[in-house]
């Protein structure tokens, strides 16, 4: 059985075609593009936390990396390089072949370089370190939207959360959501074209990771703004059981939970200008991604406000997933 630096070598050594020096010294060298600064994010992931012990070694390794990448979208910036430090219970060598090859395929289909890292014995806990570039003044942030502007989010957001609920035999859903929603929560797909084609649109943006409501309501407090959001704007889900009479109203109400405090979606959320509407019809048209606008920034707040159907300000307990606060 290959020890530490062993297991190093033979499952996360692999070429680094963008960096001046990758893994294997005390430290991995890289050299940023000309009149870029970096964008720097870290994540845990920590077993029976962010995910389920059984989850597949594969689809763990894809996740790993696509949520860091999420934080890279929401900025505006493109994905460079990432560091991965894992804490391991002990040796399972198809596990890491699996999950190496998860975490390459998410690496190469989004152009970064795996530089550098660690690993220990513990319980199981992976820490990855993601490097982007974005031009001076041009990243995307979470303190610029203004009263007046529209809030979009990006893809189904709750489908995840579904897929959670699914798995722990919360709900039952039919063919072919089980998959679908399955397949988000193992294995998001970060956001990265959509970030960089809003540069120069958005006013801010931020990943929606830790629920809708929850991390709307971090992007107004960096603003120093509120939100009205509509409900009937929302993308639906009204075909998760069927359609007509078959739609479960508990359903119909764990969907919307879902949607708006579910969380590990990795979409984005940004605000535009009302005269961006049109752009980001073509914007949607040229990546192939549903875009929805779902409400509007208001002056005050930070209070996110959220209108039923007929106009009635709802509430809502849960606003998203917070580690300390649950």
């Amino acid at each position: 059985m290959p020890g530490e630096f062993g297991l190093i070598a033979k499952y996360f050594a692999r070429p680094t075609p963008s960096a001046v020096l990758g893994p294997g010294d005390d430290c991995a060298l890289l050299q940023p593009s000309p009149g870029c600064q970096l964008a720097v994010t870290t994540d845990m992931l920590v077993a029976g936390v962010h995910f389920l012990p059984d989850t597949d070694p594969g689809r763990l390794g894809w996740k790993t990396l696509a949520v860091n990448l999420s934080d890279l979208a929401a900025m505006g910036a493109r994905a460079r390089w990432v560091t991965l430090a894992g804490a391991l219970p002990t040796v399972d060598e198809a596990w890491l072949a699996k999950f190496a090859d998860g975490l390459f395929a998410c690496a190469r289909e989004f152009g970064v370089d795996v530089v550098g890292g660690d690993t220990t014995r513990g319980p199981l806990n992976l820490c990855l370190t993601a490097i982007g570039e974005v031009e001076p003044g041009r990243a995307l942030r979470r303190d610029g939207a203004r009263p007046g502007d529209e809030i979009w989010v990006s893809g189904r957001p709750g489908l995840a959360a579904l897929g959670l609920a699914h798995l722990q035999g919360r709900v039952s859903l039919s063919e072919p959501w089980p998959r679908l929603c399955v397949a988000a929560l193992e294995k998001p797909r970060p956001r990265l074209a959509l970030g960089q084609a809003l540069v120069g649109v958005a006013s801010a943006a931020i990943d929606i990771s830790d629920g809708l409501l929850g991390d709307l309501g971090h992007l107004c407090r960096r603003s120093g703004v509120g939100a009205a959001l509509r409900l009937v704007q929302l993308p639906q889900l009204r075909d998760l059981a069927g359609s007509g009479d078959s739609y479960d109203a508990d359903l119909r109400r764990l969907a919307l939970e879902c949607q708006l405090a579910g969380g590990d979606d990795y979409e984005l959320l940004f605000t535009v200008p009302a005269a961006q509407h049109t752009r980001l019809g073509a914007i949607a048209a040229e990546l192939e991604l549903p875009l929805w606008c779902i409400g509007e920034i208001v002056a005050g707040g930070p209070a996110v406000t959220v209108f039923d159907p007929d106009g009635q300000a709802v509430e809502f307990a849960r606003k998203g997933y917070d580690h300390f606060g649950q």
